[in-house]
């Protein structure tokens, strides 16, 4: 991709004269908050203003702690560019790139629970937690046919829901679980995964078939020159993994 881009593509990126990146904390594999300074830190932020430089403009960060806000701010044209979850329901507005990470979703039972294999979930004697309008949320909608979903808010929802007892499941990222389990003595994961999130970056579709070709082009050199390893690397991220290479998702 190179450095320089059409002035037409920079316009359609940036209306506003910067480029606002839509920011979600609710996954913090990709996006938290520095212990010590409470500024947005993470995959995300490192794309975001890598993409404004090659832009040659400003970058402002609009913060959400969820996804479906954040999700909702690029389809209202509130943002510019976001980082979300690739699912069917969220492609109306929206222009997606092909993936640059992968993430792995998992559930947490408590140990004496009888579930061993991620299969026996869906059953109509379980209730799981998940965040609402998450990418666990969107997909387990679709493939949970007897199970009780019970949406809540955020991943601190989840966990509490599944500490109070309200839910017996709880549904969402593998190395947030993990930790949890680690911390919170009588929980355990299901071994495997019940889905593997590709996150991506997205643009509002308004934008123009050049402006999603160029915001793909930038996703796959981000993989194949190292970036997001590096980047993955640097903020200490376990339990994701770059995409491979992708064709242009257009």
């Amino acid at each position: 991709m190179s450095t320089t881009l059409p002035a037409a593509v920079v316009s359609a990126f940036t209306p506003t004269g910067a480029l606002r990146a839509s920011i979600n904390l609710g996954n913090p594999i990709l996006a938290n908050r520095d212990a010590a300074t409470g500024e947005p830190v993470g995959v995300s932020i490192d794309l975001a203003r890598e993409f404004a430089r090659r832009l040659g403009v400003a970058i402002e960060l609009v913060v959400f702690e969820k996804a479906a806000a954040s999700v909702d701010a690029v389809r209202n044209e509130q943002a510019d560019i976001g980082f979300f979850a690739i699912d069917p329901l969220r492609s109306e507005g929206m222009q997606f790139t092909a993936p640059y990470v992968l993430i792995e979703g998992s559930y947490l039972v408590p140990a004496a629970s009888p579930l061993t294999r991620n299969e026996e979930v869906d059953s109509d004697a379980q209730r799981i937690a998940v965040g609402a309008g998450s990418a666990y949320d969107l997909f387990l909608t679709r493939e949970i046919k007897q199970a009780q979903i019970v949406r809540v808010q955020g991943a601190k929802g989840v966990m509490e829901s599944l500490h109070a007892g309200q839910v017996n499941v709880a549904a969402g990222i593998r190395q947030v679980l993990e930790a949890e389990a680690e911390k919170a003595p009588g929980l355990r994961l299901l071994p495997g995964r019940f889905m593997v999130i590709q996150q991506a970056m997205g643009t509002p579709s308004s934008r123009g078939g050049e402006a999603g070709a160029a915001l793909n082009a930038f996703v796959e050199e981000m993989k194949a020159s190292g970036f997001v390893a590096d980047a993955l690397a640097r903020h200490r991220i376990q339990g994701a993994s770059v995409a491979p290479a992708g064709r242009d998702p257009a």
